[in-house]
């Protein structure tokens, strides 16, 4: 699915991260791409993240999955809203959706959150720390923004939603299927179905805290010290009190923290192997028995289209004359024709390999271990 009526251009520069924007059926055609009841099927899997969010009593109730079948048949006419995350993992046609939005950095993607609700349903007012674009899949949804908000906004007290308590909406629209509500960071928003099966398509992204960054960084360095790298003072000289920390010690001790901190090259590679890490690593993807490399050749040579595992995450930098490739959290170092194919990979989700890159050993190399740890596949045109 691609737009046909969308200025990405005008739409990074006036309202991405910086206010909402209602973008009316931008689709060539839309097609929803899922039924309401085969996501509810995915939510009654044990490898797959869901959640039953329901208004009875006057009070939003949450219930994690995997969700039973039979408690669907007993919702009736209650206010409930199903949400499954990741759904693009699973269903190439939901990944399909990720594509018009390709404008962002393949590295700042998370995925697609599909929810369906009954008539009312929704999961009350709320806002998130990243970006959002809500498409409206299938019947109708009313959304309502607010004010920004932030860790000092006050939340209504409940053990696993963060509802905000006195929301008030600026502005409201019913968007009808194909249309699309982007959502900027700490923006309250507020949607309720207008109807049932309505289904709507988050395509959520990614926006590290700086604790996470400072915190996942120092623990990987922590693995690359040794112990015997201390502190040292030789030029020691008496001091008017023993009790003060010297202002030199200080110094030198900042020094030797920042020292650790500050080695661009080094925290380039750790971060493109935790950005690149599966949403769900314990999902085992690789296929059964590993192939080898006269084997990926054989498919090669038979035209057979190498498609990127939707589940996967590929990115990479520029590093030292060459390529670092990172996918699915590990880091491969590519040069010439494998650098070449690093980079097509990361830019189309399938592509035809061309002869090329079949006749280059470090080509064939990288597709190899790309397969065997089920970061790629081979799949026939339809």
């Amino acid at each position: 699915m691609q737009f046909t009526d969308f200025d990405t251009e005008t739409f990074l520069r006036d309202y991405w991260q910086k206010k909402p924007l209602l973008i009316r059926n931008p689709w060539a055609q839309w097609t929803n791409p899922l039924e309401p009841d085969e996501l509810a099927g995915l939510a009654c899997e044990d490898d797959v993240e869901a959640r039953l969010v329901s208004h009875a009593g006057g009070a939003l109730t949450a219930e994690d999955g995997p969700i039973p079948a039979e408690r669907f048949g007993e919702l009736g006419r209650d206010q409930w809203t199903l949400l499954v995350q990741a759904v693009d993992h699973f269903v190439p046609d939901v990944a399909a959706l990720i594509e018009p939005f390709r404008f962002v950095p393949n590295w700042r993607i998370d995925d697609v959150m599909v929810s369906v609700a009954a008539d009312g349903g929704g999961v009350g007012a709320h806002f998130d720390h990243y970006d959002v674009f809500l498409i409206q899949g299938l019947g109708r949804r009313r959304w309502q923004v607010g004010a920004m908000c932030d860790e000092r906004t006050p939340l209504l007290p409940h053990d696993q939603l963060r509802l905000i308590a006195d929301f008030e909406p600026l502005e409201e629209w019913v968007l009808e299927p194909g249309d699309i509500l982007y959502v900027p960071p700490g923006i309250a928003h507020n949607g309720a179905a207008v109807g049932d099966n309505c289904m709507t398509y988050s395509v959520g992204f990614r926006a590290p805290s700086r604790a996470e960054l400072i915190g996942d960084f120092c623990d990987d360095l922590l693995d690359t010290m040794t112990d015997d790298d201390r502190y040292g003072d030789p030029q020691l000289s008496p001091q008017d009190n023993p009790g003060e920390i010297a202002g030199t010690a200080i110094n030198k001790l900042h020094a030797m923290l920042l020292e650790g901190l500050s080695d661009r090259e080094a925290f380039a590679r750790w971060f493109g192997k935790y950005n690149s890490t599966p949403k769900y690593p314990e999902i085992d993807w690789r296929p059964e028995d590993p192939v080898s490399a006269a084997e990926i050749v054989g498919a090669l040579a038979s035209k057979v289209p190498l498609h990127r595992n939707p589940a996967s995450r590929f990115s990479f930098v520029r590093q030292n004359g060459g390529i670092l490739l990172f996918a699915d959290g590990e880091c491969f170092e590519c040069r010439a024709e494998s650098a070449e194919l690093a980079e097509l990979l990361c830019a189309q989700t399938a592509i035809m390999v061309e002869d090329k890159f079949i006749h280059s050993a470090s080509a064939i190399d990288l597709i190899t271990r790309l397969y065997n740890q089920g970061s790629l596949a081979f799949e026939a045109e339809d």
